[in-house]
């Protein structure tokens, strides 16, 4: 079974991944900002993470530096999805270490395709 993190402030956001997540056979963990997810990652080690990028505090751009550069966590697959939408906001996500980029509202068909490039599900 897969197990995903899922980083982000929004309670909203956080029902519309599990609602579509939960229909599969994935283990899910929440962090509410970049912090709670970096140190998430370090503690549980999931199989991929779907990173906020507006976030107080550490954003995710942060904390997908720090996490592509920690080396218990550089392994792990960060795909940013946010409401910014601009080709230089994913350039600079890819940049910091993401795997992929998803503007919100995300549409399943196109989440599922991406988590599926990177684990079993």
């Amino acid at each position: 079974m897969a197990n995903i993190l899922i980083v982000d402030d929004s309670p909203t956001e956080r029902h519309v991944l599990k609602t579509i997540l939960s229909k599969y056979n994935i283990n899910l963990a929440f962090a509410t900002n970049g912090e709670e997810g970096v140190e998430a990652a370090k503690a549980s080690k999931p199989d991929l993470i779907l990173m906020d990028v507006v976030m107080p505090g550490l954003n995710g751009f942060q904390a997908t530096r720090l996490l592509s550069k920690t080396a218990e966590t550089a392994d792990v697959p960060v795909i940013m999805v946010s409401t910014k939408d601009q080709e230089t906001d994913k350039i600079w996500g890819m940049r910091q270490g993401a795997k992929g980029y998803l503007t919100k509202p995300v549409q399943e068909a196109e989440l599922m395709r991406v988590i599926r490039e990177f684990i079993q599900v």
